[in-house]
């Protein structure tokens, strides 16, 4: 990509937040909204104060923030293993170096050699400016976990990030799309603030649409009593990603399960744990089990939707208030459709998927959730030409977008397809038809990203497959994919 296509975040480390009418807007979203999520805006001369009280409330809670304070050695392993330094050129995206900028605070007020001997040791008093360096930096982050995964001592930057967006989030200081985002799951309990009457509507088309591809129609229940599975799809899926819906239909049905979707909770991702992983986050955690126990529900299956799946698999058991928490499982799609493909109870069709597969790894699932081999289960089964991108699994290249970066800005937007560079080479190596994104937010960045990279793909969630490739005794297939 040519140079005047870079921004230039070495010059002007704001430059993103600051380039275009309405970006301090986003930047310091509304007060009001902040007040729907329980946070007063601190006022600009208190907001260093009090960003050292939240570093020092931090530093005592979250052992592996002070970890990856205390034990960096500068090798620079994690620069040549971040998409965002590469595809950015910024040395303040080399995981270290932005690690640096809370790290310098830290050591200025929590370490004897930092008061004492200041820039010396690489100390440096906190000022609005680093927060706007914060704040510009961790939000560039993509959360991907790759440098955390290749570091000789272990060191997940992503702690960093995370603590450092945690303090600027109780500061008042957050993406308008984030909070925007948070103040829908509290109304509405998913992202899109879709109503009862919206998911119905939507539901009943795709209803309509399963008939006219298959022949005769699947039932999507919402808000059923007595179901033995309540499903937690990603909101983008009533509006983006429709296949993912009616693949996940025609599992339940093929499999004769008693399923539902909540209204209330309608939601598979979770923006709390990318901003605000005390109210926003919980909110989620604790809809997912009251829907759960409130429908009789015997077990919960989660959507495609990375971050959503790890907040849930590691959160919803360690944060929610419900004492009935234990007693209802909690597993993800992927996995159910495993389990059916190893007993053999599933009619697959390859024939019906004819065309090259790449698929992308969701950073969330292979990092930190384990789904690398069921991911690879079911593609084999589904398609009939998979072809894997190097490098792949846990060493794969994050999408870009990862960690909410989709904002439309048109310099965030610039960013996102710097960010992406990576990635598009990756998928143009395998010269594959189709690329299985099996995660809502990779999905919203690989949409644009396929144009503007010029990939000529068709993007998938790894369900459409599956949904596509299920034989029905009374199927009448009808092929709507033009590629």
């Amino acid at each position: 990509m040519s140079e005047a296509r870079k921004p230039q975040l070495v010059s002007d480390p704001h430059n993103l937040w600051k380039g275009s009418t309405g970006l301090r807007q986003a930047k310091r979203a509304k007060a009001e909204l902040f007040q729907t999520l329980g946070v007063r805006v601190v006022p600009d001369d208190q907001k260093v104060e009090m960003a050292i009280k939240y570093l020092d409330k931090y530093r005592k809670e979250v052992r592996s923030f002070v970890m990856a304070m205390e034990s960096c050695v500068k090798c620079g392993l994690c620069a040549e293993n971040c998409h965002t330094y590469l595809g950015t050129g910024d040395p303040n995206n080399i995981p270290a170096n932005r690690a640096d900028l809370i790290r310098k605070v830290y050591k200025r007020y929590f370490t004897v050699q930092g008061r004492l001997f200041g820039s010396l040791v690489g100390a440096e008093d906190l000022t609005l400016d680093m927060l706007e360096k914060w704040y510009s930096y961790f939000y560039q982050c993509s959360e991907c976990r790759r440098c955390g995964h290749v570091c000789p001592f272990g060191i997940d930057t992503c702690e960093v990030t995370f603590v450092g967006r945690q303090i600027l989030f109780n500061l008042g200081i957050a993406p308008q799309l984030h909070t925007a985002t948070g103040k829908a799951i509290l109304e509405t309990g998913n992202h899109m603030g879709l109503t009862k009457p919206g998911i119905e509507d939507t539901l009943e088309f795709l209803t309509e649409e399963i008939e006219e591809q298959y022949g005769w129609p699947i039932e999507f229940p919402v808000d059923k009593p007595d179901s033995d599975i309540l499903y937690v799809p990603s909101s983008a899926d009533f509006m983006l990603n429709p296949d993912t819906l009616k693949g996940a239909a025609r599992f339940f049905q093929y499999v004769g399960a008693n399923w539902t979707i909540s209204s209330k909770i309608a939601e598979a991702g979770n923006f709390g744990y990318l901003s605000d992983q005390n109210r926003v986050q919980k909110e989620l955690v604790n809809r997912a089990i009251s829907e759960a126990v409130k429908l009789g529900c015997k077990k919960i299956v989660w959507g495609e939707c990375g971050h959503g799946w790890r907040a849930a698999k590691m959160y919803i058991p360690t944060k929610s208030d419900y004492p009935d928490v234990d007693r209802i499982p909690i597993t993800h799609i992927h996995d159910e459709v495993v389990e059916y493909i190893k007993a053999g109870a599933l009619k697959l069709d390859k024939g019906r998927n004819p065309f090259s597969v790449t698929l992308h790894d969701p950073c969330n699932y292979v990092r930190a959730c384990g789904l690398c081999d069921n991911m690879r289960i079911i593609m084999n089964a589904v398609v009939e030409d998979f072809r894997e991108m190097h490098p792949c699994r846990e060493q794969n290249f994050c999408c870009g977008g990862g960690s909410g970066i989709l904002f439309d800005d048109p310099d965030m937007y610039q960013f996102r397809i710097e960010a992406s560079l990576k990635k598009a080479e990756q998928i143009r190596a395998t010269g594959a038809q189709v690329l299985c994104a099996p995660c809502s937010i990779c999905k919203a960045q690989f949409y644009p990203m396929v144009k503007e990279h010029k990939l000529g793909v068709q993007v998938k969630g790894l369900i459409d497959l599956v949904g596509r490739a299920l034989v029905f005794p009374d199927d009448q297939f009808e092929d709507d994919m033009e590629l």
